[in-house]
């Protein structure tokens, strides 16, 4: 792999994680784009563990009082917002509903279509009165929903969640401090699938073995980028959430959908 390309991709990643515009929609996009035929699995890894770091370095001081009180409150929803997602991926892994779909172009149209409409529904709740401190444990478990919704490529796991909470009436920045929070688990938990994934059926050797093609400089810089431009996402999007619509990014996504529809029926380039 080119060095521009795991570039791209680590930009990319950091953009679309935490932006509500799907990251691993925008990778399989890419990947088609450059040609890319093969999984990286090491790649991708280092790119979730980048976007992992950049959630860390911003919210340290809160990670930092969960991890003095593992007990408290915040651990718990947490947790409970985690579930869903996780039994329901487990369930989906196990069939290999996740492996073997959800790759095609017109797949990828439809999602992107979904998400910019999940996004303007988003927008127009306004009655969100309640704060970090008030947020229940039913509270939790619904956002938890909405997330297991963005298990599939191309539905934006931000803007779900975020949509979550403000259906349940948290207000905009406690919203998306949560998000941001159970993106930990989501991120690990990807990450994790994906190595379990390599691994299933094949050798240790057989699994690593496009670390050695990909080239250790390209996946520094993919995972270093991931890491700067993920915080930059990050601090973008908290302050884009307080004073400017989510339906901005929904034209975004419906920009894209139709310039895959167009490739999809028409150019066939990519799809």
């Amino acid at each position: 792999m080119e060095v521009w390309q795991a570039l791209i991709l680590g930009i990319v990643q950091g953009v679309a994680e935490f932006l509500p515009i799907s990251s691993s929609g925008h990778l399989i996009l890419l990947q088609r784009v450059f040609g890319i035929e093969e999984p990286m699995v090491t790649l991708d890894i280092f790119l979730h563990v980048g976007s992992l770091v950049a959630i860390v370095i911003v919210f340290w001081e809160d990670i930092w009082e969960i991890l003095k009180n593992p007990f408290g409150k915040m651990t718990w929803l947490l947790v409970v917002g985690s579930l869903p997602a996780v039994i329901i991926g487990l369930i989906m892994y196990m069939g290999g509903i996740l492996e073997n779909n959800f790759r095609s172009g017109l797949w990828l149209a439809c999602a992107f279509t979904i998400s910019g409409f999940f996004l303007l529904i988003a927008d127009k709740m306004t009655h969100t009165p309640k704060e970090e401190r008030e947020i229940t444990f039913m509270d939790a478990l619904i956002v938890g929903f909405f997330q297991a919704l963005a298990l599939p490529p191309g539905i934006t796991r931000s803007g779900t969640t975020i949509m979550g909470a403000l259906s349940r009436g948290i207000n905009r920045a406690a919203a998306a401090k949560f998000s941001f929070m159970l993106a930990i688990i989501a991120i690990a938990g990807a990450g994790l699938l994906d190595l379990v994934a390599s691994l299933r059926g094949s050798s240790y050797h057989e699994t690593f073995a496009d670390a050695s093609n990909i080239g250790a400089v390209p996946m520094l810089v993919g995972f270093i980028a991931s890491v700067l431009v993920g915080y930059l996402s990050i601090r973008l999007l908290l302050e884009l959430i307080k004073r400017c619509s989510l339906k901005y990014f929904s034209f975004y996504l419906w920009g894209l959908a139709a310039l895959i529809l167009l490739d999809y029926w028409i150019v066939g380039r990519f799809f």
